[in-house]
């Protein structure tokens, strides 16, 4: 068990130890300020999933009430 716990922390500390890479696209959106357009659709996204998600849950409340009647 502890040589287990040891190499987890020994992996943990070895991925902890590497430099950071820079998204150079991410910058590039920054600078030009299309990273707005980019959380923009990411948001539309979620909102998307969020609403498709709620109506879903609806009908199968519909279907359960069906279901016991």
């Amino acid at each position: 068990m502890k040589k287990l716990l040891l190499l987890l922390l020994l992996s943990a500390y070895g991925t902890m130890a590497q430099n950071p890479n820079n998204v150079e696209m991410a910058d590039t959106f920054r600078e030009n300020g299309k990273i707005y357009v980019v959380v923009g659709v990411i948001v539309i996204i979620f909102i998307g999933l969020f609403v498709y998600l709620i109506t879903v849950d609806r009908k199968v409340s519909r279907l359960e009430k069906k279901m016991e009647e």
